[in-house]
């Protein structure tokens, strides 16, 4: 399957695949019927999913079911009058129901727009509208229901909410029953042209209402650099990433680029919080090949005792969307000989930084260019950063929008325009280049702090703070100094232990401690300890409420 796309797949170094890497795209390209149909037409029985939960079940999917089930979805979206360019919320966890569903609706057109459980009725009245959202596809989850129901009177778009469920309260649709009495599915003319909008993404950025970002059709191929190229995985993967499918994530580690290239995709679908002990048993259990997780979670891993988990099937590890910290990077290289690979992307995009696999990895640096994208760093006063000096990382479209980079935020050509204009994309993300040619990770533009003529990022400085034992979590901002300018503040929770110790003398030894792990004129001047931070929905800190907090 993937040799339709990609001529070659094999690469010796970084320059022979800039030089030779490319995609081909087709003409009207749709990743439900010349990816999902064509491995079940060519190899029905392949397994496209393999899924488990925490109360034991578990289920494997071939292409061959995953056609018929996404049919008969879509047969019955069309019996509601669900069609092209209709926008169609799906918030369904990590239940099955979504990979039939999101195919279901790229079948007949309309707009897949995923979304989390955990919205309020704010939120989905907020995304409703914005949207014009026709439909909301929900898990039978009572919160759930009774946040949609509430968001109703002021969401008059919206003309079916479909429930897993057989029986529905009023006003609902029962998704199984309509699934099973659907008829004979029918492909649509003209179903879609690539440019048009596929799927939406609110993505909840740390100021502001969600900006809500648009892929075309082709943005599925722009994964096959992300499952290929970063994941790593073959036609006999079983890969699992650690992403509720409420968020990019997903698609970038559960559906498009894997069943390109014909991995199998592991799914453990768990309620409450993230427990360790159970992921790996469950990956020992159904031999996972490749994983992919933030560091996070690599952090609460290692804590455990690794050989008690039969992990020998494990082949290849990957990691992105915060620091990496050397040490959880040697500690589970030691423990399972496996080095993390890291990369560096947005929702606007697909993976753009990236440590691919013929590369040696630096714990803590993103990786170098995808050559999908013409990339650059540009300097506060417009200069292309030298090697050692930060700019803000951009893509450049002069010779073409590539692959996955975003159409625009729906609605808002104001918004799209201050960051995506004269062929120029601003990720509003600060780097540096290494004498390597490896990128490091700064911070927001906004978030830098300037102080007494430094430019410092408040990611390095959290990574050296984090290190610290007492430290869970740390978010670093600037407050204004009469004298510097601004000031380094770390705002942090402490591990239970050691909340009893705040005071003086732990801020003390913190202080200590990161002028011993970085350049010392990066040490916080103030730390406040906190019992939580303030965050969006999807988790990313919120500095600027910090900021305001701070200024009042």
């Amino acid at each position: 399957m993937l040799e339709r796309f990609v001529k070659k797949t094999t690469f010796e170094s970084y320059r022979d695949f800039v030089e030779n890497y490319h995609i081909d795209v087709p003409e009207n390209f749709n990743f439900a019927y010349d990816i999902v149909d064509e491995w079940a037409k060519t190899n029905p029985n392949k397994r496209a999913l393999c899924w488990t939960n925490d109360k034991g079940a578990h289920r494997d999917l071939s292409f061959g079911e995953v056609k018929t089930l996404s049919d008969k979805t879509a047969s019955f979206l069309q019996s509601l009058g669900i069609g092209k360019g209709d926008k169609v919320m799906i918030i369904l966890k990590r239940n099955i129901e979504f990979w039939q569903t999101i195919i279901a609706l790229h079948k007949i057109g309309a707009v897949a727009i995923p979304a989390t459980h955990l919205l309020t009725d704010k939120d989905i009245i907020y995304r409703n509208n914005a949207a014009s959202i026709k439909a909301i596809v929900a898990t039978d989850d009572k919160n759930l229901i009774n946040h949609v129901n509430s968001a109703m009177e002021s969401s008059p778009s919206v003309e079916h909410r479909i429930l897993m469920s057989e029986s529905v309260p009023n006003g609902w649709v029962s998704f199984y029953n309509g699934v099973k009495n659907a008829s004979e599915f029918v492909k649509p003319s003209n179903v879609n042209k690539n440019e048009d909008i596929m799927v939406l993404y609110f993505t909840s950025g740390t100021t502001g209402q969600p900006k809500m970002v648009i892929h075309d059709y082709t943005y599925p191929l722009g994964h096959i650099t992300t499952a290929k190229f970063w994941h790593n995985v073959h036609e006999n993967s079983l890969h699992l990433t650690i992403a509720d499918t409420g968020w990019a994530k997903a698609v970038w580690g559960k559906l498009y680029g894997q069943w390109i290239v014909g991995a199998a995709v592991f799914v453990y679908d768990f309620e409450g919080r993230f427990i360790p002990a159970d992921v790996l048993a469950m990956m020992a259990r159904h031999k996972v090949t490749s994983f992919c997780a933030p560091p996070t979670i690599f952090r609460f891993l290692i804590r455990e005792d690794l050989s008690q988990y039969d992990l020998s099937a494990l082949e290849y590890c990957t990691t992105a969307g915060e620091a990496l910290n050397p040490s959880v990077f040697e500690t589970f290289y030691r423990q399972t000989g496996i080095k993390m690979m890291e990369a560096f992307g947005q929702t606007e995009t697909a993976p753009t930084i990236i440590t691919f696999p013929w590369m040696e990895p630096k714990p803590g640096a993103m990786g170098v260019p995808n050559p999908l994208y013409k990339m650059d760093l540009l300097t506060h006063d417009g200069r292309s950063a030298e090697d050692g000096e930060q700019g803000e990382i951009v893509f450049r479209t002069d010779e073409g929008r590539p692959l996955a980079l975003f159409m625009g935020y729906y609605r808002d050509e104001e918004l799209t325009r201050s960051v995506y204009s004269d062929n120029l994309y601003r990720t509003g993300d600060m780097a540096w280049r290494d004498e390597d040619g490896y990128y490091w990770f700064v911070g927001r533009t906004d978030d830098i702090i300037k102080s007494s003529g430094y430019r410092i990022g408040p990611f390095e400085v959290e990574s050296a703070v984090m290190t610290h034992p007492a430290v869970v979590e740390c978010a670093i901002t600037g407050v204004p100094d009469e004298i510097r300018g601004q000031v380094i503040k770390a705002t942090i929770v402490l591990s239970p232990q050691y909340k009893d110790k705040a005071g003086d003398e732990l801020v003390r030894d913190i202080q200590k401690h990161v002028k011993n792990v970085t350049a010392p004129y990066k040490y916080p001047r103030i730390i406040e300890f906190v019992n939580e931070l303030p965050k969006t929905i999807s988790g990313k800190i919120r500095r600027v409420e910090i900021r305001e907090q701070d200024a009042n």
